[in-house]
């Protein structure tokens, strides 16, 4: 690994998507550095219009940076809408990291997802998995987007010198989330349907499919100081796995979030509904030998969401 290193004292770093769960981490993490943060909502700037985001990054002049604006969504959004997935996310990624060139902001790290691997990649997934396999259908549409914005930045790097990166979480979670049943990844959705469960006192819970698939979660605030972490010391054209380490089955995973709700009701199992990805660990040994690691387990990340969940879904 390379001795990068890009100091963030006096930077104006613009936060693309800074109202997102992941968006918002990272605004919050760089407000401990001696830097600018730029923010502008959609208001301001809509990410799917070329020309506004060539004017806004050709006015605010940013030194660096961070996309994390995408159109996300679990199994169903994504099954649903895949053209959304597909399009918005391909416009918001070619619009954002060409403006940054043509403007010549030189730092940029592109957010992507651990659903760019194959389907039946070996696990723990290594960054050298991608385009070796059949993705997953469930997450294709967004999957390939994110594919496109990794080697999107690796091209500008390539034919311009610029120093873009990419990093791959694995699934999030944390405050800001999405706790819509119909558009919200597991965890969340999870949390929603079990605390509705109990406010009703129902004596059961569906999940989709058989619980056994097995998934790794990261706290959106551990992937902010990760990222953050990157943006400082990271300079390779192959992107970068961010995630635990470590991962649940989803029935294992339905009990936690049971017990952190205090819902004693049972478990039910939907087999008409996929299982989607059979399991998916990604490796961290790259990010883990530069020396970062995460600091939040998953019991206490799913308390501290569960209670902001509380005190900003009153009804």
């Amino acid at each position: 690994m390379s001795n990068y290193n890009y100091d963030l004292h006096g930077r104006r770093v613009w936060v693309a998507g800074h109202r997102g769960m992941v968006g918002s981490a990272v605004k919050r993490r760089l407000e401990r550095e001696s830097c600018d943060i730029l923010t502008a909502g959609r208001d301001q700037v809509n990410l799917l219009d070329k020309q506004q985001v060539q004017d806004y990054i050709k006015q605010e002049k940013p030194d660096a940076i961070v996309l994390a604006a995408a159109v996300v969504g679990g199994i169903l959004a994504n099954q649903s809408y895949p053209v959304k997935f597909l399009y918005e996310n391909l416009q918001i990624e070619s619009n954002v990291i060409h403006a940054a060139h043509v403007h010549d902001v030189n730092r940029l790290l592109f957010l992507g997802s651990s659903c760019i691997y194959p389907k039946f990649a070996p696990q723990p997934i290594t960054e050298d998995a991608l385009m070796t396999g059949a993705l997953e259908p469930t997450n294709q549409w967004y999957a390939i987007a994110k594919i496109a914005g990794i080697y999107m930045a690796q091209a500008y790097r390539e034919q311009y010198g610029r120093e873009y990166i990419s990093a791959m979480p694995t699934n999030l979670y944390g405050f800001g989330d999405n706790f819509d049943l119909h558009s919200s990844h597991v965890l969340p959705a999870l949390m929603r349907k079990v605390h509705g469960a109990k406010a009703a006192k129902t004596e059961s819970i569906t999940i989709w499919g058989t619980g056994t698939p097995k998934r790794e979660f990261l706290h959106a605030d551990d992937c902010a100081d990760a990222l953050i972490f990157l943006l400082k010391n990271y300079d390779e054209t192959q992107h970068i796995n961010v995630g635990s380490g470590e991962d649940i089955a989803i029935l294992d995973l339905a009990k936690l979030v049971c017990g952190v709700v205090g819902y004693e009701g049972t478990i039910e199992h939907d087999l008409s509904k996929p299982d989607g990805t059979p399991r998916k660990l990604m490796s961290t040994s790259k990010i883990s030998g530069l020396g970062w690691k995460p600091s939040i387990p998953l019991e206490q990340g799913i308390k501290t969401t569960y209670e902001w969940f509380l005190d900003n879904h009153k009804n």
